[in-house]
């Protein structure tokens, strides 16, 4: 029993340290925006900014207060994949057409981005929350835009193999350092702090798809070249 108990404590320790953590994060995340906000607003409010610089501090408060809405709204999806309370009703869903409709969905920052989209494979029915396989298709193939070069690709892939769904974005991207690869599904980890600034990543989208994968049952892979592109592999089983 004392072996048992011992371990049960040390669960509880690690999950209040990850709480702690994530609060510390969160707070960190949010203050950084909000002090910039504030500060804008505050020179606005003194009437010393020239009129041809006020939209331009406009434009800066509401890219601020986007980054902050995107983070709460990631905040809330982990918060509700924490307490297994997101609706969890079963329907069949085909993952190529979910794929097709994200994106459809992330066409304007592809193209903002200059990086082509293509949808190869076939069609593939799996019995899962489509809210959850959203998240998964959606935060990885934004990522897979977010990450990438100019006029680089991004290609998805939908096929049955083996008894299991297999769902592949690959991109042309920047790539992931090898020291980082099995750090980047924690929250809040960001491979290149300054390039996630300037993509305006929240860094839980991947987090995120890790939760939804697991729900499934799952696997999540990772191959990356530093420079060289990535490709994200996720294999339900059937």
């Amino acid at each position: 029993g004392a072996v048992v108990l011992a371990f049960d404590v040390t669960e509880q320790v690690n999950a209040q340290r990850n709480r702690q953590e994530f609060t510390a994060n969160v707070s960190h995340e949010l203050k950084t925006p909000l002090t910039s906000i504030s500060g804008f607003a505050e020179l606005l409010k003194s009437g010393t900014v020239p009129p041809e610089t006020v939209q331009e501090f406009a434009g800066d408060i509401y890219d601020e207060a986007q980054r902050m809405i995107a983070l709460v709204e990631d905040i809330m999806h982990l918060s509700r994949l924490d307490e297994n309370s997101v609706p969890m009703e079963h329907t069949e869903v085909d993952l190529h057409a979910l794929a097709a409709q994200t994106m459809q969905r992330l066409t304007g920052p592809a193209q903002k981005a200059n990086v082509t989209l293509h949808l190869e494979g076939t069609r593939v029915t799996i019995s899962g929350v489509e809210l959850l396989l959203d998240e998964i298709t959606f935060n990885l193939i934004d990522n897979a835009i977010k990450y990438n070069r100019n006029g680089g690709s991004v290609t998805v892939t939908t096929l049955r193999k083996g008894g299991r769904a297999i769902l592949t974005v690959k991109d042309t991207g920047i790539g992931i350092p090898q020291e980082h690869r099995a750090r980047v599904f924690e929250r809040f980890y960001r491979v290149d702090k300054s390039h996630s600034k300037e993509v305006g990543g929240t860094g839980l989208g991947l987090s995120i798809v890790k939760h939804a994968a697991a729900y499934h049952d799952a696997s999540v892979t990772i191959d990356s070249e530093e420079g060289g592109g990535t490709t994200v592999t996720v294999i339900f089983p059937l």
